[in-house]
């Protein structure tokens, strides 16, 4: 006797949308499209096109929180109309008020790193480690292992530098040969060193 076919559940795109949204709002990273898959326990291309849905829904104009891909994968952040409100409940936003040497040391680990405490200092000409240190509080930066030569940690940028600063990627920084012509003595700096740990 032949048994009665079955046939294969297919995801619903609506209920998908929303477990991702779930998972999205509980992450405390931006998540990629085959890490919400595993969560999820749904294939990448269900995946995608629940996401698509997401991000229709919750687009700027649309929603107060909107989703956005950032630091190689995707989260949601704060609509432009809510922004200024949601700064309001924070004392410190990651972004928010960032002192010049901040900016600099940031600079020098986004472009340079992973590099240490004494590379950023002879780049940055000063002494670093209270703005290291405060970089390191806000999430900004974080430890990547000891240098094999000195034994000095190294740091490099984290996810959250990425979305504070609206990049996909280390790789959307500007080149520093398309900076303004004040940032010759930074690029300098930066060669410089550069070419000492290459060799």
């Amino acid at each position: 006797m032949d048994r009665p076919l079955r046939l294969v559940e297919t995801p619903d795109p609506e209920r998908l949308a929303r477990i991702l949204e779930g998972v999205l709002v509980v992450a405390s990273a931006p998540l990629s499209e085959s890490e919400l898959a595993a969560a999820s326990g749904e294939p990448p291309a269900q995946v995608a096109e629940a996401l698509a849905m997401l991000e229709e829904r919750h687009a700027e104009g649309r929603s107060g929180i909107v989703l956005e891909q950032v630091a190689g994968g995707y989260a949601f952040r704060a609509a432009a109309e809510a922004a200024e409100a949601c700064g309001r409940l924070f004392e410190r936003p990651a972004g928010r008020n960032l002192s010049q040497a901040a900016l600099e040391t940031l600079a020098v680990v986004a472009y340079l790193g992973p590099c240490t405490r004494p590379e950023i200092a002879r780049i940055r000409g000063v002494n670093v480690d209270g703005v290291v240190a405060g970089l390191l509080d806000r999430g900004m930066i974080a430890e990547d292992g000891r240098d094999e030569l000195i034994g000095a940690v190294r740091y490099r940028t984290t996810a959250l530098f990425e979305r504070v600063f609206e990049l996909s990627s280390l790789a959307e920084l500007p080149r520093l040969d398309d900076l303004a012509s004040d940032a010759e003595e930074l690029r300098d700096r930066l060669e410089a060193i550069a070419s000492r740990r290459g060799t």
